[in-house]
């Protein structure tokens, strides 16, 4: 228990409170007043917590970071946004934990989806915001749920209409700009019956040592269709806490990719309830390097019977990263016919990388078809063999065998500019000798 540290914030709370959004709604202060009683309570999560025992959050602890009371205009730079803008996309931008809509391209979005800030969902449709805020994250789960739901300065609400097919994606870009700043955001994704839409999550940072605490709720309705890209590539000092919760309808299907790169120390949690014969996929990857610790929970909780779950992570680990992935997979005692299948491998560059992986099946029902599998190694010495049996030099030849073993979940974004996007990533981390771009 963290006490030192969360009274540091609690005391600071009061200077921030004021400017909160939605300080006219009851139902959001008393929600507020109790997650900031739980976070003054327990403090950051500590290692003692079998969900973080191998992610130590002690150097978030040594920081006192500030949240941003508004957007200062002077914190944007748009030339250096647009290396991390889509093109074909509608985009909206949040500067340090505050949504700007100078930066932000909403042309043409159909008039029936609704597309704003938080701050802007709290004042126009608070009955709306009051339905979904807090029911899919839990902020007893842990207490950087509750730190984000007493702080978020903004967010995004995003809800598409049933029946609605939109035919580009939504960006929400996250930045941070300042030195030990925070950006506390919450989001809502609503997709209704029968709709399809794509959203992509982007972390990026200048380079700074700074907190981003993001939570998104995410609501997929019957025989809805919603796909969730996350790319975090904040700046090598940042820490970062990204949290996924997702509520899945009768016969819904939820697609996340999940590419993790930046940060000095990163933790995402994505969770997923699944109803009767719906469908999720979970896809990962993660990339460490220096001292880099990426950690990546999941967790799937089949509910209802007929659903089908994947999920695939990977990491490369090099240097002195090193790389967490907890999967689990909830099967309830209702969940029959459920059928879940679960892998994690990690790929160590260095003798001084390291992975922790816990795959777990927690199965209640008698009726089900469930798996999972794990690996942890090193290249194949066989196949850089065989690559220089064939005229390829050894270092070529493991950059090759590395690179493919990334590029597989690369190749599942279907996104062009989000593709190329992620690929810069990538190729920027290790090395490219003997990589023909031609290919890619």
């Amino acid at each position: 228990m963290t006490t030192a540290t969360a009274s540091r914030y609690a005391a600071e709370y009061s200077t921030i409170a004021p400017v909160l959004p939605g300080q006219t709604l009851p139902w959001l202060n008393a929600l507020r007043a109790e997650a900031l009683i739980a976070f003054s309570a327990q403090g950051f999560p500590s290692p003692r917590e079998e969900e973080w025992r191998y992610t130590n959050v002690l150097a978030i602890e040594k920081k006192l970071f500030s949240p941003s009371i508004s957007l200062n205009a002077a914190d944007i730079d748009a030339d250096w946004l647009k290396p991390y803008r889509l093109e074909n996309a509608w985009v909206l931008v949040l500067v340090n934990g505050h949504f700007s809509a100078e930066l932000s391209v909403l042309t043409d979005l159909p008039e029936a989806v609704s597309v704003m800030s938080m701050a802007e969902a709290l004042v126009k449709q608070p009955d709306k915001v009051e339905k979904y805020l807090g029911t899919a994250a839990d902020q007893s789960e842990h207490s950087f749920i509750a730190f984000n739901t007493a702080w978020f300065t903004d967010g995004l609400f995003v809800h598409i209409p049933a029946k609605q097919v939109l035919d580009k994606p939504i960006q929400l870009l996250h930045i941070v700009t300042g030195a030990d700043a925070m950006a506390t955001t919450r989001n809502i994704i609503i997709a209704d019956e029968m709709a399809e839409a794509k959203v992509i999550e982007t972390f990026v940072g200048a380079d700074n040592a700074y907190l981003t605490a993001a939570v998104t709720e995410v609501f997929v309705r019957q025989n809805a269709d919603l796909t969730l890209y996350k790319m975090q590539s904040e700046s090598e000092k940042a820490y970062h806490f990204g949290g996924s919760y997702i509520k899945q309808a009768r016969d819904a299907r939820f697609t996340h990719h999940n590419f993790a790169f930046g940060g000095l120390l990163a933790r995402s949690d994505i969770h997923a309830d699944l109803d009767h014969a719906s469908e999720c996929e979970l896809n990962g990857l993660y990339l460490g390097i220096k001292r880099q610790h990426i950690d990546n929970h999941t967790r799937i909780t089949h509910l209802k019977p007929y659903a089908i779950s994947r999920e695939l992570y990977k990491g490369v680990l090099d240097d002195r990263a090193r790389g967490v992935f907890q999967g689990r997979v909830i099967v309830a005692i209702d969940a029959q016919k459920t059928d879940s299948q679960m892998n994690n491998r990690n790929l160590l560059l260095s003798d001084d990388a390291e992975a922790d992986t816990k795959p777990q099946l927690e199965i209640y029902a008698d009726d089900v078809k469930c798996g999972h599998g794990v690996t942890v190694g090193q290249l194949d010495e066989k196949s850089i063999f065989y690559l220089q049996s064939r005229c390829v030099d050894e270092e070529t030849a493991r950059n090759m065998l590395t690179f493919a073993f990334a590029n597989e979940m690369v190749d599942k974004v279907k996104i062009r500019g989000l593709h190329d996007m992620i690929l810069e990533q990538v190729l920027a981390r290790f090395p490219q000798e003997g990589i023909n771009k031609e290919w890619l």
